[in-house]
């Protein structure tokens, strides 16, 4: 009797903590992937200016792109870098990219979009 219920306690034990240690092996990889992409996209922020140019223009003539593309890029510029520093703070929690695409030499010819944060 007293074994069948030690055995029961560690089958027990063991599914409890297999979940959790199946889910620690991947804590590593998801912090240093968000810690890259916080330093790649504090760093490469001010790109955000000549590709918000060049789409804009590309959609809705140059004179437009060169002018209201500019400023546009400036404020996706502030959104990139304060997003990447704030992945740079808050690395240890694994989040998913506030930004999309999540570096900008992703998908250069798509316009910057913002999401809401994600548990990975």
């Amino acid at each position: 009797m007293k074994k069948s219920i030690a055995s029961l306690l560690v089958l027990l034990s063991l599914a409890f903590f297999f979940p959790t240690i199946a889910m620690a092996t991947d804590y590593p990889i998801k912090v240093g992937e968000k810690l890259a992409n916080g330093v790649a996209n504090a760093v490469t922020g001010v790109v955000e200016i000549p590709k918000t140019m060049m789409i804009t223009g590309r959609n809705k003539g140059a004179t437009y792109g060169m002018t209201a593309g500019f400023f546009i890029g400036i404020v996706h510029t502030l959104g990139r870098s304060l997003t990447g520093a704030l992945d740079i703070a808050t690395f240890l929690v694994p989040t998913t990219p506030i930004v999309n695409p999540a570096y900008i030499w992703d998908d250069f010819n798509r316009e910057t979009t913002y999401t809401a944060w994600r548990m990975r």
